[in-house]
C-alpha cells in the first residue's frame, strides 16, 4: 500500500509541475522552440550521455576495488546502462540503482552492493556542488544575484552531508541511540553493515570516484549545452551550465517522474539570467529529459540478452554439477 502510495504521488507531483510550467507560457512558444531542432545537435548529446553511462561504470569499478571486488568493468558498463533503462520505465530516477544492487550482489556482498552504489551517487552529487563553488567567482555579468546564494548553500549542505557520511564518526555517534534495525552500532544490523560497506571503500578510492565525477560533470554540462545548441540556443554559457546544474540534478531528489514536471517548474527561473524566454527554458528541460529517456531504450534489448546469458551460464553449471555427480 505505501509503495502505491509513493508512485502515486510521483505521479501527481509530476502532473502539477508540468501543468504549472505549462500553465505559465503559451504551448506554441515551446512548439516553436521544436519547430528547427538540429538533429545533428541532438545526436551529439544522445552520444554524450551514452559516453556518461561508462564514465559512471567506471567511477564504481573504482569503489568495489577499494573493497577488491574483482567484478569486470564491462559487467558494470551492463548493469548501469540496465539501470538506465529502468529508470526510463519506472517513476523515480533512482529505480536503476535498485536494480543495479540486487545485480552485482550476485557477485559482491549485498551491504557492499548497496554501499558502493550510494558512495557512487554521492561522489557525484558531491563533484558537482564542488565545481559550481569553483564556477562561481566566474559567473557572467547576467547571472541573478538572488541564485548566489541558494547555490552557495545547497553546495555547502551537499558537500557538509556528504562527508559526513563517507566518514562515518559523527553518524556512529549521534545515531548510537537508534534501536533494533535502525542502529549504526550493532555491526549485525543492516544499516551498520551498509555503513561499513560505504566507508570501507577506502579514501584512496573515492578520491579517484571524485576524479572521474569530475569528468562526469564536465560531461554532463556538456549534453546541456549541446541540447540547448540543438535548439538553437547558442547564447548560455558553459560555466552558466556549472552553476545551474547542481539545482536541477537535486530536483532529480524530489518524488516524481525523473524529475519531471519539477526541472520545468525551476528551468525559467534558472536560464532567465542568461535571457532565455521561459518557453525555451522550459523545452530544453523537456529536450534532456527526451534525449535521456532515449539513451534508456540501449538497456532493454541489453537486459534480455545479459538475462539469457546468465540464465544459460546457470544452466551449464547446473548440467555439469549433474553430469560429475553421475
Amino acid at each position: 500500500m505505501k509503495k502505491h502510495a509513493s508512485t502515486l504521488l510521483k505521479i501527481a507531483i509530476t502532473i502539477i509541475g508540468l501543468a504549472y510550467a505549462l500553465n505559465q507560457v503559451p504551448l506554441g512558444d515551446i512548439a516553436d522552440a521544436f519547430q528547427n531542432l538540429d538533429w545533428r545537435w541532438v545526436a551529439v548529446t544522445f552520444g554524450l550521455m551514452v559516453l556518461g553511462l561508462f564514465v559512471r561504470a567506471y567511477r564504481w569499478l573504482m569503489l568495489l576495488q577499494g573493497l577488491h571486488a574483482t567484478t569486470r568493468f564491462r559487467r558494470l558498463v551492463e548493469l548501469y546502462m540496465v539501470g538506465n533503462f529502468f529508470n526510463t520505465f519506472l517513476p523515480s530516477g533512482f529505480g536503476g540503482d535498485v536494480v543495479r544492487v540486487l545485480e552485482v550482489s550476485q557477485d559482491v556482498p549485498n551491504n557492499v552492493a548497496a554501499g558502493t552504489v550510494i558512495v557512487d551517487r554521492l561522489t557525484g552529487l558531491m563533484m558537482l556542488f564542488a565545481l559550481a563553488l569553483v564556477a562561481l567567482p566566474f559567473r557572467p555579468d547576467s547571472f541573478p544575484p538572488d541564485l548566489l546564494w541558494p547555490i552557495v548553500g545547497v553546495s555547502l549542505i551537499g558537500l557538509t552531508g556528504g562527508f559526513v557520511l563517507l566518514e562515518g564518526s559523527l553518524i556512529r555517534r549521534f545515531g548510537g541511540w537508534l534501536p533494533g534495525k535502525l542502529s549504526v552500532t550493532d555491526e549485525k544490523q543492516p544499516l551498520a553493515k551498509l555503513l561499513n560497506a560505504v566507508q570501507g571503500c577506502g579514501w584512496g578510492a573515492i578520491g579517484k570516484a571524485l576524479a572521474v565525477s569530475a569528468v562526469f560533470v564536465g560531461i554532463l554540462a556538456a549534453w546541456w549545452m549541446t541540447a540547448g545548441f540543438a535548439l538553437g540556443l547558442h547564447q548560455i554559457s558553459y560555466t552558466y551550465f556549472l552553476l545551474v546544474i547542481p539545482i536541477l540534478s537535486v530536483s532529480m531528489l524530489a518524488p516524481s517522474i525523473g524529475g519531471l514536471g519539477v526541472r520545468e517548474t525551476i528551468a525559467p527561473l534558472l536560464f532567465a539570467g542568461a535571457g532565455l524566454p521561459a518557453g525555451d527554458a522550459i523545452a530544453l528541460s523537456l529536450l534532456v529529459f527526451i534525449i535521456q529517456r532515449m539513451t534508456g531504450l540501449l538497456g532493454g534489448p541489453l537486459y534480455i540478452y545479459t538475462s539469457l546469458r546468465d540464465r544459460s551460464k546457470t544452466k551449464k553449471g547446473l548440467d555439469t554439477d549433474f553430469t560429475d555427480e553421475h
